[in-house]
């Protein structure tokens, strides 16, 4: 059987027990860098066959893979950080599964994307997930431009290199969208920011922008202001460390 198995975005405490005892019991890992899956296996005090499975080596992969599958091994799936097929290689190779009827699991567990929609504060139903941002140009300002259309909270991956020449894209855009910018979620340093472009990227020019960014915002600027839609003052940018 294959067995996908999220791991943490963070916080390595976020480890689920049943994640634990496949990760001691199974018989090949696939990571998407074998570096990181190592350091985890380390910290569990587990040894294990590691094979790199990346984007670009995905489908040359996948015939050896399901040939361990067919043989009885029972292999997981594991990426950097986070649920695999999230932004990360897996679904090639969940098509392939189903292709050859091979079993497999999912178990449940961290995504940067869940836990930064709701630290946002903003509607989290319906929600539009788009992955990273495209890098820079006319295809980002045509993505934020379709996040303006469909009128929905919108979350992304994005770069820290590219947060502050992404955020003056958004000031053109939509400039009065209501903005939260999570940032190192579950880390020492985790942080939401929150208020409009222009508010966020006053902040991110005051200070270096390091770690793991998350992209969540709304076209509506009433979308923070539900509970009292007559009430006009300023919504200010807060700051959560933990």
């Amino acid at each position: 059987m294959l067995s996908i198995l999220p791991t943490p975005i963070g916080n390595l405490g976020d480890l689920s027990h049943r994640v634990e005892a496949i990760l001691g019991s199974c018989d090949l890992v696939l990571a998407e860098d074998t570096r990181r899956a190592e350091q985890l296996l380390s910290h569990l005090g587990v040894r294990k066959k590691t094979v790199s499975f990346q984007e670009y080596n995905e489908e040359q992969r996948l015939p050896f893979i399901i040939q361990e599958l067919h043989a009885g091994k029972e292999v997981v799936l594991l990426t950097d950080a986070g649920t695999p097929s999230i932004s990360d290689p897996g679904f090639r190779l969940v098509r392939a599964c189903l292709d050859e009827k091979i079993s497999y699991t999912v178990f449940p567990g961290p995504s940067a994307v869940t836990t930064a929609l709701v630290g946002s504060g903003l509607p989290p139903v319906p929600f539009y997930f788009g992955g990273f941002l495209p890098n820079s140009g006319s295809k980002r300002r045509g993505e934020i431009k379709k996040a303006l259309e469909r009128g929905v909270t919108s979350v992304y991956f994005e770069s820290p290199h590219r947060l502050v020449s992404c955020l003056k894209d958004f000031i053109v855009i939509i400039p009065q969208a209501r903005f939260c910018v999570a940032r190192e979620l579950s880390k020492k340093f985790e942080e939401y920011v929150h208020g409009t472009p222009q508010e966020i990227l006053d902040y991110f020019t005051q200070k270096s922008v390091k770690g793991e960014i998350t992209l969540v915002f709304h076209p509506s600027p009433t979308s923070l202001k539900q509970k009292n839609e007559h009430h006009s003052e300023k919504i200010p940018i807060l700051r959560n460390l933990a």
